[in-house]
């Protein structure tokens, strides 16, 4: 039948035209940003992109304010990530609410939506469980980027008994002048803005509320942010008295809680470092990436303690971190740390 030359060549012949075709069907994910065209929409856009399994839904610019056509592409998606205002971002999803039949999942990176009750906090290293509460969600809320910080060092301690639950707790913090938006962005890089600007000094920031509720406070935190004359990156620090501490708190026991914490969460982005040996930390080192890294100061001898959390504000705290959820929500292979 084949003109064999020998037995060994025709059996295997046989072997391979015996067997059935492998038929791969590629499952393609519709995906919508609302809002595309601001900062955290572009750098969304930019790793979706690269994605083989996503197909990228985009509107006329000229239609971005339509209504209609919003929804048009809003039915067509399977998941929906909104990179609006909160008025902006509460009209979408009421829009998405309308619908009949399938509605796309939603995952909004506004303040609108983070302490609602019908909505999934999107920050997997919350705990153990959270990676799963997202697989399931058909709403996620994005946390703030102030906030990714602060939830990753206060909750591990708080789970662990080594901070006291209504202990008043202060959070300065800096970020790069990229999260300020397209005047900000402008005036830094015209050299128009100060080099260093501390803001919300009416001592009210909209990722107050989500920090209380998930790092599980009891005490509103005193938090004061900046914003420094980079463009990206973002430290949040938490300084403590000892003395403020149960007794028998150390730094070592605060990492080992970090490691342990962050230990159980499956595909972990955050980062316990190793006691510092250098009494230095730079704001900007993980920019361009979903990681944070979570950092212990000490002096023990004046009873002082400085815990910090970096992060790229751009990244794990906006755009690397709705990219993260969606891979959870749309059941992707997961994004690597």
């Amino acid at each position: 039948m084949f003109g064999c030359i020998s037995l060994p060549f025709c059996l295997q012949l046989a072997q391979i035209y015996s067997q059935p075709f492998a038929i791969v069907d590629l499952i393609m994910h519709k995906i919508f940003i609302d809002g595309e065209a601001g900062t955290t929409g572009l750098q969304i856009k930019g790793q979706l992109q690269a994605l083989s399994t996503v197909e990228l839904l985009q509107i006329d610019p000229s239609e971005r304010k339509n209504a209609d056509a919003k929804r048009v592409l809003m039915e067509q998606a399977d998941l929906v990530i909104l990179c609006l205002h909160d008025d902006a971002a509460r009209q979408s999803v009421s829009m998405i609410d309308s619908m009949m039949g399938k509605k796309p999942k939603i995952i909004d990176a506004s303040t609108a939506h983070r302490t609602h009750e019908d909505w999934v906090y999107g920050f997997p290293e919350l705990g153990p469980d959270q990676e799963g509460k997202i697989r399931e969600a058909q709403k996620v809320a994005n946390p703030g980027c102030y906030a990714t910080g602060a939830i990753a060092l206060l909750r591990p301690l708080m789970n662990a008994g080594l901070l006291p639950i209504d202990l008043p707790l202060s959070l300065p913090s800096v970020s790069g002048y990229s999260g300020g938006g397209k005047a900000m962005i402008e005036a830094y890089e015209a050299g128009q803005a100060p080099l260093m600007d501390y803001y919300a000094l009416g001592l009210e920031h909209k990722h107050i509320p989500e920090i209380v509720k998930f790092a599980g406070l009891k005490k509103r935190p005193l938090f004061v942010p900046s914003v420094g004359n980079f463009k990206q990156g973002m430290v949040v620090q938490l300084p403590l008295h000892m003395e403020q501490l149960p007794i028998g708190v150390t730094p070592q026991k605060i990492r080992d809680a970090y490691l342990s914490h962050y230990s159980s969460i499956s595909n972990s982005f955050v980062k316990v470092l190793p006691k510092p040996t250098e009494m230095h930390f730079d704001a900007t080192v993980l920019n361009n990436s979903n990681r944070l890294e979570i950092a212990v100061f000490d002096n023990l001898e004046k009873g002082h303690l400085v815990l910090m959390a970096r992060l790229d504000n751009l990244g794990k705290g906006a755009s690397g971190a709705a990219v993260q959820n969606l891979h959870l929500m749309l059941d992707l292979e997961p994004l690597k740390p």
